[in-house]
């Protein structure tokens, strides 16, 4: 099942406790996951937690949720990660196959937010057992969503949207019927920059754009949402998660962030979902789905906020959008494309190699070489070098 029609589901028993694996335990979801679980110990029993290299934090967290077993990717991390679980009782491991081993336990429910490209191989692999997956894993559906949701449907598994704009549009489906849907609108809140001026966007620092107004992320996401690339990369994501035609789907910018997506009926309805922006709303949603529980959230008052503002976003002054609508209306390896120039440019852009605005350069260049080179229907192997090679030029 899939959330295109999970909306209108019958409700099914939830087996207590509900035995949980948390791929990406240390990151910013994994660690909201975890506080979720730790203040509800009776319903969810963790078999297994995953890292990429933290693994001091990985093991604290196997120790603190009683996990079975801990998995660190990187190998060189194993005997760290060994010695902070001595004595525990905890199994551990390392490497990519460890890491597929640890989603394909038999658990009721994965969460994955493993970041970039790595998380791909052990989600399929939950995917392919047909588990509940909460998916906070981007790469998934904008590198391979067709092939994914095709797989998830094909096994029957369940998918469940974690990131806060589709957790929006998941609840507010549940007003109406599939077919009655005329569009579905995103929010973004613009980033750091959403009121700089063209010039002062040209010369912002990576601290600057690692200050997010609302939200505490990664740094990937933070620049991504300083670019709005985040925003394009999330409307490639709800294309495939709730089967929409590209016309289907718009953005509003919506600096408050407590109105995180609207779906508009036919009939000239819009439901909106309001939160605090926190996302541990939204894990919790997917966590007990299709139940509820309670939630450490801080609760919205409408009052305090007083004001809701909306604005249609500036292709201008932030071209990543444009680009993410021009790679998923292309379609087949264009989305590939995109996520693979973006991640290298983000990191040039880190560590200070490269300006603010070069970013979305570098993505239109590759995605102008590849269209050029006729590509999109390969969507492997070619696409690592190009963007390291076009980025001399920019």
């Amino acid at each position: 099942m899939t959330p295109a029609n999970l909306a209108h589901t019958t409700p099914i028993p939830v087996t207590t406790p509900r035995s949980v694996t948390i791929l990406g335990a240390t990151g910013s979801v994994g660690v909201s996951t975890v506080d979720l679980i730790k203040r509800e110990p009776e319903r969810y029993r963790v078999e297994a937690v995953s890292a990429r290299r933290n693994a001091t934090a990985l093991a604290q967290i196997a120790r603190d949720t009683h996990a079975r077993l801990a998995v660190v990717a990187d190998p060189e991390f194993y005997g760290m990660l060994k010695d902070a679980l001595a004595g525990s009782g905890i199994e551990a491991a390392a490497g990519e196959t460890a890491l597929i081993e640890a989603a394909q336990r038999p658990t009721d429910w994965v969460m994955a937010a493993i970041s970039g490209s790595i998380g791909l191989k052990p989600t399929l692999a939950a995917i392919e057992r047909g588990a509940t997956v909460a998916l906070a894993n981007k790469e998934c559906l904008v590198c391979a969503g067709a092939f994914f949701m095709r797989r998830a449907a094909a096994s029957g598994a369940t998918v469940l949207p974690v990131d806060s704009e589709h957790n929006a549009v998941f609840q507010a489906l549940g007003a109406g019927r599939r077919e009655d849907v005329k569009r579905v609108i995103l929010t973004a809140s613009g980033g750091p920059f959403r009121t700089w001026t063209l010039d002062q966007i040209k010369a912002a620092t990576p601290e600057q754009a690692l200050r997010h107004p609302n939200w505490s992320m990664g740094p990937k996401i933070t620049i991504d949402s300083a670019t709005l690339m985040n925003k394009g990369l999330e409307l490639i994501e709800a294309q495939h998660l709730f089967a929409l035609r590209p016309d289907e789907l718009d953005v509003l910018v919506h600096p408050q962030s407590v109105v995180h997506a609207l779906v508009e009926f036919r009939d000239g309805s819009m439901i909106a979902q309001l939160g605090s922006p926190d996302m541990r709303i939204p894990i919790a949603h997917c966590l007990a789905w299709p139940q509820r529980i309670d939630g450490p959230a801080a609760r919205l008052d409408l009052t305090k906020v007083r004001e809701l503002s909306f604005e249609a976003p500036d292709l201008t002054r932030f071209p990543a959008l444009a680009l993410a609508r021009q790679a998923m209306a292309t379609g087949g390896a264009a989305p590939t494309v995109l996520n693979a120039a973006d991640e290298v440019a983000v990191g040039e852009f880190i560590a200070g190699r490269m300006p603010f605005p070069a970013i979305a350069t570098l993505v239109e260049k590759t995605l102008e070489a590849a269209a050029s080179a006729a590509c999109w229907r390969s969507p492997m192997g070619w696409m690592r070098p190009w963007p390291l090679t076009i980025l001399r030029e920019v």
